[in-house]
């Protein structure tokens, strides 16, 4: 007879990867959906925002495999860049061209198409994900040849967690760089996800007894995350909760592999399928599906499962139609 909660197998992350990443995109979705504010579930939906952390943590978690085949650094990049870029050109150039004024700034056109530069300059939160994991990217393999030569770089994410606290409450900081807070906010995860990495490779596991620490954590972390969204909402600073977010995302993770690992097989197939085109959906749901079913005001739910089924074909249209440009680039440049 199996125990209910066996050892924590670290290796499931890896392996439930996709259908984790699938539903890190349907609590985002959750979370762009309006509500109202005196609604019971108000607290529940904004902490759909934790699925940007999740996708975060897992991204980190598939780096330390790709970086642990040693490819070139040039090869790193493309490989990376290239699953992102070609679907944030399309989009940007859809979404930020209509919008651009007669005798508009060609320049500021030419950067938000490019590098969505108002994000960095302006704090334009439309794309932000994009330009943030696009730079987490390009720092990553500076962290990782770090911990690879001197492991105490480990607790790195515990530096980048007190220059959270320092961006958000000491003003000359805030006032530098306080309106890139949901980027500061969201490195330490993507570090810990690194961390990860290297455990998940090696199937290390934890006892079962750890079980109950996990739980602990996830419903101290949940259940605060649920009262200050339902109870304070607009009276604290964002990044409390996003610290929060940290030990909810990791011990949540484990739960939901723990889930996942007793799912039935046809929901794990569909998870794994939208975790497939996760970035597309990120892309065109809010702006392209949302926008316009939003104003006719259909409830929260009837709007979730419009904006889940409306988005979905547009995104694997756009995710077939670039897979075999982005497998060219890949095979042409495999050997730099």
């Amino acid at each position: 007879m199996s125990r209910p909660f066996p050892d924590i197998q670290l290796a499931t992350i890896s392996r439930y990867r996709g259908e984790l990443m699938g539903l890190a995109m349907l609590f985002i979705i959750l979370f762009h959906v309006w509500l109202s504010r005196n609604d019971m579930f108000f607290g529940l939906r904004r902490c759909g925002n934790v699925g940007v952390d999740m996708f975060l943590f897992l991204s980190g978690v598939g780096l330390w495999f790709s970086w642990s085949k040693r490819p070139s650094l040039a090869q790193y990049f493309i490989r990376r860049y290239v699953r992102v870029y070609p679907a944030w050109l399309i989009i940007s150039c859809l979404y930020y061209i209509p919008r651009f004024p007669k005798g508009g700034n060609i320049g500021d056109l030419l950067g938000d198409i490019l590098i969505n530069w108002d994000f960095w300059f302006n704090c334009e939160l439309h794309f932000w994900y994009i330009p943030t994991i696009m730079m987490l990217y390009t720092i990553a393999p500076l962290y990782m040849k770090l911990i690879g030569k001197c492991p105490t770089y480990r607790w790195l994410p515990v530096v980048a967690i007190v220059w959270c606290v320092m961006v958000e409450l000491v003003t000359p900081i805030n006032g530098t760089v306080g309106h890139l807070e949901i980027f500061w906010s969201r490195i330490p995860i993507f570090f810990i996800g690194i961390n990860m990495g290297k455990w998940v490779m090696n199937r290390q596991s934890l006892d079962r007894q750890a079980w109950w620490m996990v739980i602990l954590i996830f419903l101290m972390a949940f259940g605060t995350c649920i009262y200050l969204e339902q109870m304070k909402h607009g009276q604290f600073p964002l990044f409390i909760e996003r610290m929060l977010y940290i030990p909810l995302t990791t011990t949540g993770i484990l739960l939901l592999c723990h889930l996942l690992n007793h799912a039935p097989k046809r929901l794990n197939a569909f998870l794994r399928f939208i975790g497939t085109i996760s970035l597309e959906i990120y892309l065109i749901h809010v702006h392209f599906v949302l926008a316009y079913i939003q104003p006719y005001r259909l409830g929260y739910w009837p709007t979730v499962i419009l904006v889940t089924i409306g988005t979905i074909p547009l995104a694997w249209l756009l995710h077939r139609a670039l897979s075999p440009l982005q497998s060219l680039i890949i095979d042409k440049t495999k050997n730099i």
